[in-house]
């Protein structure tokens, strides 16, 4: 006896719903990535007389902004936790606290801000520390 075989029909991927998660999943990332954007702080520096001190070869440097936010050798920090400053110092130094410390803190920056990076710089061993500060602007 001879059975006929009904005709298959083509089975085939539907590709519209993988295409739709795809895109959705492209959208989550876009959206959800943080980007990393590198500024210049705007430092209004406050005025003291003095001589100024003597250059040496590359000090560390911690910026202080008017808001207290951070940043170590131009590389800005993602919060303002001494915890992630004195990390910051480690890993800018090297281990090495006999490195000069600068430490740059706009005029208007809160008090504690400049405490708390000098009280992570006293923590992790500098000693050679300096403010930066500018001449006062004479009233003649």
């Amino acid at each position: 006896m001879h059975f006929r075989r009904q005709p298959r029909e083509n089975d085939s991927i539907n590709l519209t719903p993988l295409i739709d998660v795809v895109f959705l999943l492209l959208i989550f990332f876009m959206v959800s990535t943080t980007f990393t954007k590198e500024t210049h702080l705007s430092i209004d520096l406050p005025e003291a007389e003095g001589e100024p001190a003597v250059e040496v070869d590359a000090p560390l440097d911690i910026l202080i902004t008017a808001e207290g936010e951070y940043s170590v050798n131009g590389r800005s920090l993602v919060n303002r936790q001494i915890v992630t400053l004195k990390s910051a110092l480690e890993k800018a130094s090297d281990g090495d606290n006999q490195r000069p410390l600068i430490i740059t803190a706009d005029a208007r920056a809160p008090h504690e801000s400049v405490v708390r990076a000098m009280d992570a710089a006293g923590q992790l061993g500098f000693v050679h520390l300096s403010i930066t500060t500018r001449r006062p602007e004479s009233a003649d």
